[in-house]
């Protein structure tokens, strides 16, 4: 199986700024503080042009001077302001006209701020870095909005969200297929009113009591999730779970989710599934094993078969993480994660992450040869991955590897392999990193060791 490729992340964009100003001087002023400042600077000496570079260029600052032959200012960012792929870029005055109403100006043609000259270099680089972080927030709230909306109407599950009188605001396109009605004809509907009984009356109330009255029963019914019948658009029922919760950012509104019950096993087995999964790597997790090795011991002990166990650490992370960052740390681990899947071969070998860059592998009916040399492989295969590690020795990233092996008896407690195994790393570590080391462990084997002293 050929390793996984690895990629260094790219460094991040430096921001652009587009100066528009007709005085050679204070253009230049402006540039070269910019550029010193580690912008990409473009520069444009009229109104016209700055329109056709903020089109091209889709800078995420626009330094405008007021006073411009031809179109003015004013009018430029009016211009900027009313077309649509250039509306969200922050617009900054930069002018000698400190006037009052000319500022007030600036502000109601769009203008985010306004610079007054003679330019202060410590005040230029403040007001622009203020807007860019603006933007940056701006632009990552609007991009956590449309990720938001597209895993909602993506949903299996529909989702409408009610107002405190049970009314439906909105509904998702899921809502729809499971009712049958379109998003504009389920607005402004009571809850209830979709509703079979007995359910209809019980949410009736309960959005009566946001009013007021109280009922300690029906609020106990409605909380959580409920099966209901629900009446669709052509008059026949569907059952289904009705969910219902308030909004957890503290908003006037409720969440409704609905859930095809003949779906639940599915869900059920995919939230299983995801709960045993390490959500980095995709790998088995701790919980997983530790339920895995359990299972293992107990037939190894009934059969009398050796279970074997590595454990693999990576070697000077924390070094890594911090000379490249957790994004790269990130990479790293999976690439890591994948190569010890490669060597979990047959249906009943494990491999899973046992916490930060410590690894797993959990080998049934392996003796300690077997288990030897898959770790002194594993080694290998991490070390072929030639992943860059400025701060090692090696100059990419290795691992230290820890074999054990055991034929369980009903002397031996369930974790001393993995003991067995971890000290085995360590003393790998020890000798030098980038290491494997294989031992025997269990009740039986030191009776053995014991015997042969004496």
């Amino acid at each position: 199986m050929n390793p996984p490729t690895f990629a260094i992340p790219a460094p991040a964009r430096q921001a652009a700024i587009l100066i528009v100003d007709d005085a050679p001087a204070s253009l230049g002023l402006l540039q070269d503080m910019l550029r010193g400042q580690g912008y990409r600077t473009f520069v444009a000496t009229s109104g016209e042009r700055a329109l056709d570079l903020a089109e091209r260029v889709q800078p995420d600052l626009i330094l405008l001077d007021v006073m411009l032959p031809g179109l003015d200012g004013l009018e430029t960012c009016r211009r900027l302001k009313a077309q649509p792929t250039t509306a969200d870029i922050p617009v900054v005055f930069v002018s000698a006209c400190s006037a009052s109403e000319d500022i007030v100006a600036g502000f109601d043609c769009g203008a985010a701020d306004y610079i007054a000259k003679p330019l202060r270099l410590p005040e230029v680089c403040a007001r622009v870095r203020a807007q860019l972080r603006l933007r940056s927030a701006s632009q990552s709230d609007t991009r956590q909005a449309r990720h938001l909306r597209m895993i909602v109407e993506g949903m299996d599950e529909g989702l409408m969200l009610l107002g405190l009188d049970g009314r439906i605001q909105y509904a998702n396109p899921a809502s729809e297929r499971c009712l049958g009605y379109s998003g504009s004809e389920l607005a402004g509907r009571q809850l209830a009113a979709l509703l079979a009984e007995p359910a209809a009356n019980d949410y009736a109330a309960f959005f009566e009591h946001r009013s007021g009255t109280h009922d300690g029963a029906v609020l106990e019914r409605c909380r959580g999730t409920r099966e209901v019948l629900l009446q669709q658009r052509d008059g026949t029922v569907r059952a289904m779970d009705l969910s219902l919760s308030p909004m957890a950012s503290g908003e006037q509104l409720f969440v409704a989710l609905l859930h095809d019950i003949a779906h639940h096993k599915r869900s059920e087995d995919a939230l299983q599934r995801a709960a045993l999964a390490d959500p980095l790597t995709g790998i088995a997790n701790r919980r997983h094993f530790d339920a895995c090795l359990d299972r293992e011991w107990q037939r190894a002990m009934r059969n009398g078969q050796p279970l074997s166990l590595l454990v693999l650490d990576v070697d000077h992370f924390k070094r890594y993480n911090d000379m490249l960052g957790h994004a790269a740390g990130d990479q790293c681990l999976q690439a890591i994660a994948s190569t010890v899947r490669a060597q979990a071969l047959r249906a009943t070998d494990l491999a899973a992450r046992y916490g930060g860059e410590e690894f797993v592998l959990l080998l049934p009916e392996t003796p300690y040869e077997g288990a030897a040399k898959m770790a002194e492989a594993l080694r290998a295969d991490i070390e072929r991955l030639r992943v860059p590690h400025p701060g090692a020795d090696a100059d990419f990233v290795t691992a230290s590897v820890g074999a054990a092996t055991i034929v369980p008896t009903q002397f031996d407690a369930l974790g001393s392999l993995f003991v067995a195994a971890d000290r085995a790393m360590y003393e790998a570590k020890a000798g030098g990193r980038n290491r494997a080391r294989a031992v025997r462990a269990g009740y039986a084997w030191e009776s053995v060791q014991h015997a042969l002293a004496r």
